[in-house]
Parts: structure tokens; C-alpha cells; sequence
């Protein structure tokens, strides 16, 4: 007969092999053998011994009948040698002890009935192996004592150990027990027990402050409209640990592995360093408590390797793309996100390859990267299409860590939580651990998007943006805590989860301005920024720190593009586009016939959305108040050609002009903001002396920055909607009024 390995168990024999009755006393024989031999001094083994030559004699007879006779004298013999031995026995020992000389004076008695057994409703919150052992109401101490000491001997008479962690004598009587589960049906026959429960785990119910800064709700909890289920999304990173108690049959691991080997001397590296990241990203996508879409499905394609940052290279994240792609075909997926927690140097092979993927219908969210950088320097954070994350922390501040910190700039379109993260750990299925990065919040982002695709499942990845933009918590950051250079660049808004997906913001038309990168210094260089597929350009402006550039126009390349021009001496401008999503409309640029004439919308069925203007001389531009009303026209001054964005109605869309100008001391800037249910389309300024430094819009805000000293300056803003719907009736066109 062959002894069992597994020592977890304390199994003396192999349970698949029938054993009779002599042969199970045989072996509890040689288990006390081992005891005895263990508690025994190595003097006195020749005494020891005797009591095995007698367990061996009952092998050579056993089959003579003889052998119960001989395994009671074996057991004398035992205590014959124990006695002798000088050393202290151990709490398990003198168990064994008490078992041999019980064993043939008494049976052991058990309960008639059993006791009931109890176990957690949450399977994943079990904690088998470990026992509450509660004994009935007046069952005194030493009852309890004597309960637990007959339950060690029990189990092992039967080949197993196990450890009375604690007693209880407070609220209850009883102990707490590690044991196999196979030991149950003996415990719940003991006398005095009146139940037996398995062990569980207890969570604190206060959400993470990540969840709770996602919900912009009263009581702090997190609830999101809902689960996300029905949204497949793939995590490309490391491993996933796929039995993780909170992402239990939710992940598929794909076959595809594309790792690059890792630098210098190769090691034996645990399970848990290679699937550590993308285990914890997997959290807080979908965790079943951490994670922001409980219910979305997430699918493994492996592309970082086990080695410190965890690294991959340009090839394998194309090769993983390109494997996504071909799976989507083969099994269609929809809606589908693709999250590219991770972030190397500029790319245009992997920019392109994710712009294909959006346009094929996938929403891809990327991480800015992790190295107070601008995210324009990174790939695929750079690639417009995708939409790029940048990290905050519990303040709404850019997280810095060290000298890491999130990427911020132009190409960040919003940010999300990304300090002290905690989430899913690869250590074990139940362990959790903190994690800080643009990669953790990315994983926010691919989250919320789920839950939007869950009610919207026709989103385009545009509409998505916008609407995380929408919904996202405004102006909530310092702008002080970003760089000099990116301040005005750099997006200031937190994701949020927002109460009502399906709304699309109530029909409001959804606008974003896209900046630039500056432009050079010498005479006549431009800047340009352009939408997106799907977007329509409603309007464009620039702005110039130094206050000289020859104004801006939009112009049509390989697409439309909104132009800025640096002035003569000037130290570079930024172009602003104002992109909207909307189907509706059809917008175009009409400029003027002449220098110093205005330029007008050619019908009444078109709204002036914006106005802009170029000095082709190079000389300082400057704008004019819009003129809204029938006109719909952009004035010029002299020695400049004007530019008047039209949009043509195919629906309710209605305009007007908002307009504002201080009459105190001068300001550092001027700001103007459209109301309730109105989108800013478009943005400039107007003075009567100096020229400003150019027009931007913030959120729903126009700003002009004046010269300095600079009296005079108005921000005009032009403010559009479509109407609620009592007031659709009203023809198109029509003016409400000017504010």
C-alpha cells in the first residue's frame, strides 16, 4: 500500500485503494509508530522498536486470524516504549497518546443526529479548510475543550490532522478549526455541537474613493445606470489571472501570445509577476467589486512581457491589433472596446493601425503615458482617433508619483482616477493590491465607456468621446499643477459615470475644441487642428501668447482644417477647432469677396456658427463682432478677408450671439458663457484699440486674453441648440434674440 503525498491533508493512506477492516488498523499501527518514534529520545529507540517488531508480526499473521490480538498487544508495547522516552511530548502527541489508550477500552460515542452545516450564499467569498464550530447554549468550557480534543481524535483514527485555531467562550462557545473538508460528516456528529459554518470573507462596504469619485451622486455609493454586461472589451497586457474571484467566468484568455524576451539575464519569474498588471487593470474594468463595469466580458490578448515595467514593443502591439481584427470577423463582437493600457514612443505604423481599428467600429482607449510628458510624444496616446487618459488623483490633480507622473497636452482627452488604485491582484484569487498610472485609468475610462455602450450599443467611437466629455466633472483641477507650456492645452475635466447613458445629453449638441501644436517663429508659419471622422467643423480661432499673428481661417486640404498664421515677429500661434458631433449638419466656410468686406451665409437656411479672419499681409489681426439676425454675416477690417462658418439646416438648429465687455479695469481675460441647453460653436474677441492675444473656447466659455493694459476688449460668443421640443414647430432659421 502506497502513503498519500499530499501532507495538506494528513492522509496516511491511499483513499482510491478499498481497504477492510485489518488493514485499516494496520495502518493506524504504523501512524502511531511514526508518533512514538518522533516523541522519543534516540536512546530510547531499542524500547520504541519492540512495539513495531510486534506491528510487523501482525502482518506475517494477519491472515491467521490472529491479528486484532496482536495489534492491542502492539499497542501496549507502545506505551511501554513512551514511557520510557524523556522528552516532552507536543499538544499533537499526547492526542495520539489518549487515542491509543482509549482506542480498545471505549468506542467513541457520537450524536445520534447531526448537527446543521452552514456555508456562505457567496461562493467566491468562501474560505474552505477553516471552521466555526459552535457548540449548544449552556455547554460548559470543558465540554467545549473536550468536543475539540474528540474531533483530533477522530480525524486521526481516520489519517487525518487538523489544528484548533482558537476557542470561543463570549458571545458563543465553540472553536475555530482547520480542517479538510472531508473531516465534516465527523464534527457534525459530535455531541454538544449545534452548527458548523464555513468560514467566510467580510469586505468594508465604503466604495474606493476611485469608484466613489466616478459617481456624482448625494450618497457616495457606487451605482452605475448599469452593469455593462453584453460589452465585450480586450485588456492588451500581461496575463490575466482568469480565476481571480473577481473576474470568475468573465475572462477568456486568447491564444494569442506576442512577448518580446525580456533584457539581460533570464530568471524563473512566479505567475503572479507575469499576469500582476493585467490582472489589476482587469479589476478595475470589471471587477466584481472594484470594478466600474461589473458585467463586461473581457477577453486576454497577451503583449507585455513579465519584466519590471512590463514591455513590449511596436510589432507585438500591431501583431495584437491585427489579431483582434481578424477575431472580430470570424466571431463578430459588438459594441467592442479595445483598452491599450500602455505607452511608447511616437509610432505612425501603430497610430495607423488604431485608426483603422475605430474606423472598423472599435472604440480604443489608451493610457498618455507615465512620464510628465507631453502624451503627443507617445504611441498610441498621439493617434487622434483613440481616445488617451491621463491620471488624477484623490484631489483632481495630475498625478505625480515620484519623479513619474501622468502625460498631459493637447492629445489627452480627458482624465480619470489613476492613485492608489485598488483593484485585483495576480498574487492569489483573493488577493488585492494598490496600483498607480495612466494605465489604471485608462481602465476607468474603458469602464465608464462600457456602461455607455451597454444602453447605446450603435455608438460610433466619436459619440463616446463626447459624451465622456460631456458628462465628464469640469474645471475641477489646478490649472497651476500643470506645465507652463500645457496649460491652456490640456483638457480640464475627470471622467465620471454619468446617471443617464441612453439620453445623449438630453439631444444638446455636443462640441469640443481641438487645439494645435504651436506653430514656428518665423514670418508667415502656421499651425493647423482638424476634426475627426464624424465630427463637423462649426467654427475656427488661434491664439497667440505674444499677441502677434495674422489670424486664422479654415481651409480645405486633404480634409478641412482650421489654419493660424504667426504674425511677423511673432513667437508662434495655435489654431482652435471647434468640433462637433452631429449628423444634421453640413457646414462650409465662405469668405469674403473682398478685403475689408464681410463675408455672409448664402440662405436663410444656413446658421452662422463662426466667424474668423486673416490679414494676408501679415500684419496683427483682428476681429469684429458676428452679426447675427437676417444678415448672418462676418465683418472685416480693413486690409483683412473675413470667414463665416455655415451650417446648413436639416433640422430645428438655432443660433444667436452672446456677447460680453467690462467696464471696469482691465482684465487679464474676458469671458463669455452660452446658457443651460446652449453649445458654444464659436469663439473671438473684439477691442477697440489693441488687438488681443486671440480667442479660445474652455468647456461652454469663450475667452479673449487682452494686451496688457487693454481696455475695451469684448468676448462674443456664438451660442446654438436645437430647441426643446414645444418649440421645434418654429421655422428654421429664425432668431431667438440676442444676449
Amino acid at each position: 500500500m502506497q502513503q498519500k503525498s499530499s501532507q495538506s491533508r494528513g492522509v496516511l493512506y491511499d483513499k482510491t485503494v478499498p481497504l477492510n477492516k485489518s488493514e485499516k488498523h494496520l495502518i493506524n499501527s504504523a501512524h502511531l509508530l511514526l508518533i512514538a518514534s518522533r516523541a522519543c529520545s534516540s536512546q530510547n529507540k531499542a524500547r520504541f522498536f519492540l512495539g513495531g517488531w510486534c506491528v510487523w508480526v501482525c502482518v506475517c499473521v494477519w491472515k491467521m486470524r490472529l491479528f486484532v490480538g496482536l495489534y492491542q498487544l502492539s499497542s501496549l508495547l507502545y506505551l511501554v516504549a513512551l514511557a520510557g522516552c524523556e522528552e516532552d511530548y507536543t499538544e499533537d502527541e499526547e492526542m495520539i497518546l489518549s487515542l491509543i489508550r482509549q482506542v480498545d477500552s471505549r468506542p467513541v460515542l457520537e450524536s445520534g443526529s447531526s448537527a446543521q452545516f452552514l456555508r456562505c450564499t457567496k461562493d467566491a467569498w468562501r474560505i474552505p479548510g477553516q471552521y466555526i464550530v459552535v457548540v449548544r447554549n449552556g455547554t460548559r468550557d470543558n465540554q467545549v475543550e473536550r468536543t475539540a480534543r474528540r474531533l483530533r481524535v477522530n480525524a486521526a483514527r481516520r489519517g487525518y490532522l487538523i489544528s484548533i485555531l482558537r476557542t470561543y467562550s463570549g458571545a458563543f462557545h465553540g472553536f475555530l478549526v482547520q480542517m479538510s473538508s472531508d473531516v465534516l460528516h465527523m464534527a457534525v456528529k459530535l455531541p454538544h455541537v449545534e452548527y458548523i459554518e464555513e468560514d467566510s470573507s467580510i469586505f468594508a462596504q465604503g466604495s474606493p474613493w476611485n469608484l466613489e469619485r466616478i459617481v456624482q451622486t448625494k450618497t457616495g455609493k457606487y451605482k452605475p445606470p448599469n452593469d455593462g454586461s453584453e460589452v465585450g472589451v480586450y485588456i492588451m497586457d500581461t496575463t490575466i489571472q482568469a480565476n481571480h474571484r473577481e473576474l470568475a467566468q468573465r475572462v477568456m484568455v486568447t491564444d494569442f501570445n506576442s512577448v518580446p524576451e525580456e533584457d539581460g539575464v533570464r530568471v524563473h519569474r512566479q505567475a503572479s509577476q507575469c499576469d500582476s498588471h493585467g490582472t489589476h487593470t482587469a479589476g478595475v474594468v470589471s471587477g466584481r467589486d472594484s470594478g466600474v463595469a461589473p458585467g463586461a466580458s473581457v477577453n486576454s490578448v497577451r503583449v507585455l512581457n513579465c519584466q519590471g515595467f512590463k514591455k513590449t514593443s511596436t510589432l507585438s502591439v500591431f501583431a495584437g491589433l491585427e489579431y483582434i481584427r481578424a477575431s472580430l470577423q470570424v466571431q463578430p463582437i459588438s459594441p467592442v472596446i479595445v483598452l491599450l493600457p500602455f505607452a511608447g514612443g511616437f509610432s505612425r505604423t501603430l497610430n495607423a493601425a488604431c485608426r483603422e481599428m475605430v474606423r472598423s467600429g472599435a472604440v480604443l482607449i489608451a493610457a498618455a503615458g507615465n512620464y510628465q510628458d507631453d502624451a503627443c510624444l507617445y504611441s498610441p496616446a498621439s493617434e487622434p482617433e483613440v481616445i488617451t487618459v491621463g491620471a488624477s488623483n484623490a484631489a483632481d490633480q495630475p498625478l505625480t508619483v515620484g519623479t513619474m507622473g501622468t502625460n498631459v497636452g493637447r492629445c489627452v482627452d480627458l482624465f480619470a482616477p489613476g492613485d492608489d488604485i485598488v483593484s485585483a491582484s495576480g498574487d492569489c484569487p483573493t488577493c488585492f493590491t494598490a496600483k498607480s498610472g495612466t494605465s489604471q485609468a485608462a481602465a476607468h475610462v474603458a469602464g465608464i465607456a462600457a456602461v455607455l455602450l451597454k444602453e447605446n450599443p450603435t455608438a460610433r467611437s466619436v459619440e463616446v468621446l463626447h459624451l465622456l466629455r460631456h458628462h465628464a466633472a469640469q474645471q475641477v483641477m489646478n490649472p497651476e499643477a500643470l506645465p507652463l507650456e500645457h496649460r491652456l492645452t490640456t483638457p480640464n475635466m475627470v471622467a465620471v459615470v454619468f446617471k443617464s447613458p441612453s439620453a445623449r445629453a438630453g439631444e444638446a449638441l455636443l462640441c469640443r475644441s481641438v487645439w494645435s501644436k504651436r506653430s514656428g517663429v518665423m514670418s508667415f508659419d502656421t499651425a493647423a487642428a482638424h476634426c475627426l471622422h464624424g465630427e463637423e467643423m462649426f467654427s475656427c480661432s488661434s491664439y497667440s501668447p505674444d499677441g502677434v499673428w495674422a489670424g486664422e481661417r479654415i481651409e480645405v486640404r486633404e480634409r478641412k482644417e482650421c489654419v493660424a498664421h504667426n504674425g511677423v515677429g511673432g513667437q508662434g500661434v495655435y489654431a482652435v477647432a471647434r468640433c462637433c458631433m452631429d449628423d444634421r449638419v453640413q457646414c462650409q466656410s465662405f469668405a469674403s469677396a473682398h478685403m475689408g468686406t464681410e463675408a455672409k451665409c448664402p440662405s436663410p437656411q444656413h446658421q452662422l456658427t463662426g466667424c474668423c479672419s486673416y490679414f494676408g499681409s501679415g500684419g496683427v489681426a483682428d476681429a469684429t463682432r458676428p452679426l447675427h439676425g437676417n444678415s448672418k454675416a462676418c465683418p472685416a477690417r480693413a486690409g483683412a478677408t473675413s470667414h463665416a462658418s455655415c451650417c446648413q439646416i436639416t433640422s430645428s438648429l438655432e443660433c444667436r450671439g452672446n456677447e460680453y465687455q467690462p467696464c471696469s479695469l482691465p482684465l487679464s481675460q474676458v469671458e463669455v458663457s452660452c446658457e443651460d441647453s446652449w453649445t458654444l460653436t464659436g469663439c473671438s474677441g473684439a477691442s477697440q484699440g489693441s488687438a488681443p492675444h486671440g480667442a479660445y473656447a474652455r468647456g461652454n466659455t469663450c475667452i479673449v486674453r487682452p494686451s496688457r493694459g487693454e481696455r475695451g476688449v469684448a468676448a462674443v460668443a456664438i451660442c446654438c441648440r436645437y430647441p426643446p421640443p414645444q418649440q421645434s414647430s418654429s421655422e428654421p432659421g429664425q432668431e431667438p434674440g440676442r444676449q
